[in-house]
C-alpha cells in the first residue's frame, strides 16, 4: 500500500500518469529511465535504435540532492524554467529518498524527508493527500516524535509569477494539524430566506490551494424549473443539465465569461457546460421566461451552501487566518469577514444575508431583450 501510494505521488510529482499493473517509462532529471510497474520503480536501459548503445556513463548517486541536469539561463524565461525544474526535482527527491529510506528501515530519515516534502509551499493537494498518512506512518515507526527534516527545502518559486516572487505558505503550513468544520446558520435573504447561500474561506494567511473540479454536477429541469435552484462549484467543474420534461428547453446564460447556450433539446437529453471562471452565473431558459437559476462558481475548497433553514457546514477546514465570505441572489453584494479558525473549528457561527436585491420582474432572452412570463407551454 505504501509503496502503491508513493508511486501515484512520484507520477504526479513528475507530470505523467501512473496506471497499476502498467508498465510505462519516465526520466527524472539528469536520473536517467526509470520503467513503473506492478506499482514500483526501478532502473531500466534504453537501447539506442539498431541495437547499439552509448557507453554507460559513471553512476550518479541516487536519489542526489543536486538538481543534476544542468540548465543555462540567459534570460527572464530560462530563470523561470530552472525555478520550475528544480522545485519538481525536489519534490521528487524527497518523495523518491524517503522511500528509500522506508524500505531500508530508517524510519527517522524517511518521516524528515516526507514532513520536508509536505512543507514545501503550494504543494499539489493530490500529493498532500497522499503523502500524509505515509509520513504519519514513518513517524509513528520511528517512535513518534516529529524529526527535524536533514535540510529545508529551499523557498520555492511562483511557477506563474517572475522569478523572484516570494514564496507564499502553504495552506496546510503548520505541519500535522488536523483539519476542522466551520459551522453555524444564515439569517436574512428577505422573503426568500436564508437558503442556498453560498459561503466560502479563502486563506488570509496564505496561499489557498486551488480547488478540485467536483464530479456528478447536475442541474435538472422538471416542471420548468431548474432543481437545485442554486449550485455552488469549484472553478473548473464540469455541470450536466439534464432535461426530465416532456417539453424541449433551450437552457443558457448571458454571465460573462460563463456565458453559454445549449440550444434546443428534448426530454432525457443533457447538455454540459464548464465553469472556468470564478463568480455567479445566472441561468435562463430562453423558451420558458419563469425559469431562474444560480451557478455559483468558487475558487476555493472550503465551501458550503446552507440548507432552507440557514444550517451549514464546512469540513476539512486546516486552522488558521480565513476571510469568510458569503453571496445570497437577493442581496446586492456579497459580504466577507475575517474568521479565525482554531485547532478545535468553529460552531455556532452567526452570518447574515440582506434581502435588498429587488426580484426582477422580467428576465431577458438570449439575445439579452426583456420579455413577460410565457402563458400556457
Amino acid at each position: 500500500m505504501v509503496r502503491a501510494s508513493l508511486v501515484r505521488a512520484c507520477a504526479l510529482a513528475l507530470g505523467g500518469a501512473f496506471i497499476p499493473g502498467s508498465v510505462s517509462v519516465a526520466v527524472a532529471a539528469g536520473a536517467g529511465p526509470f520503467v513503473s510497474g506492478a506499482g514500483r520503480l526501478a532502473p531500466a536501459a534504453l537501447m539506442a535504435a539498431g541495437g547499439s548503445s552509448a557507453p554507460a556513463p559513471a553512476a550518479r548517486p541516487w536519489p542526489a540532492e543536486e538538481l543534476p541536469l544542468p540548465l543555462a539561463v540567459r534570460t527572464p524565461q530560462d530563470l523561470a524554467v530552472k525555478a520550475v525544474a528544480e522545485r519538481q526535482y525536489l519534490i521528487f527527491n524527497l518523495l523518491a529518498g524517503g522511500k528509500t529510506a522506508y524500505d531500508s528501515g530508517n524510519y527517522t530519515a524517511a518521516a524528515a524527508k516526507w514532513d520536508a516534502l509536505l512543507r514545501i509551499p503550494r504543494l499539489d493537494p493530490e500529493i498532500e493527500r497522499v503523502m500524509r498518512p505515509l509520513a504519519d506512518d514513518a513517524r509513528a515507526r520511528a517512535g513518534g516524535a516529529a524529526p527535524a527534516p536533514e535540510r529545508a527545502p529551499p523557498p520555492a518559486l511562483a511557477e506563474d509569477g517572475p522569478a523572484d516572487a516570494p514564496a507564499e505558505p502553504s495552506a496546510n503550513s503548520a505541519a500535522h494539524v488536523a483539519p476542522v468544520p466551520v459551522s453555524g446558520t444564515v439569517s436574512g435573504g428577505g422573503t426568500l430566506g436564508p437558503g442556498g447561500t453560498v459561503i466560502w474561506l479563502k486563506r488570509a494567511d496564505g496561499h489557498t490551494p486551488r480547488p478540485a473540479p467536483a464530479r456528478g454536477k447536475v442541474i435538472t429541469q422538471r416542471n420548468k424549473t431548474f432543481l437545485p435552484h442554486v449550485l455552488a462549484v469549484p472553478v473548473g467543474t464540469t455541470v450536466d443539465f439534464r432535461n426530465e420534461d416532456d417539453i424541449f428547453h433551450n437552457v443558457f446564460s448571458l454571465s460573462r465569461p460563463n456565458d453559454f447556450d445549449t440550444g434546443l433539446y428534448r426530454q432525457g437529453a443533457s447538455y454540459t457546460q464548464t465553469f472556468r471562471k470564478t463568480g455567479m452565473v445566472q441561468i435562463l431558459c430562453n423558451i420558458h421566461a419563469s425559469m431562474l437559476g444560480y451557478v455559483y462558481v468558487v475558487d476555493s475548497p472550503y465551501y458550503t451552501q446552507a440548507d432552507a433553514n440557514g444550517a451549514f457546514k464546512i469540513k476539512n477546514v486546516p486552522p488558521g487566518e480565513y476571510d469568510l465570505e458569503t453571496w445570497h441572489e437577493a442581496s446586492l453584494h456579497s459580504t466577507k469577514q475575517r474568521l479565525t479558525v482554531g485547532p478545535d473549528g468553529v460552531r455556532g457561527l452567526l452570518l447574515k444575508v440582506s434581502g435588498d436585491k429587488a426580484s426582477p420582474t422580467t428576465l431577458p432572452d438570449k439575445s439579452g431583450k426583456p420579455r413577460q412570463a410565457h402563458l400556457g407551454y
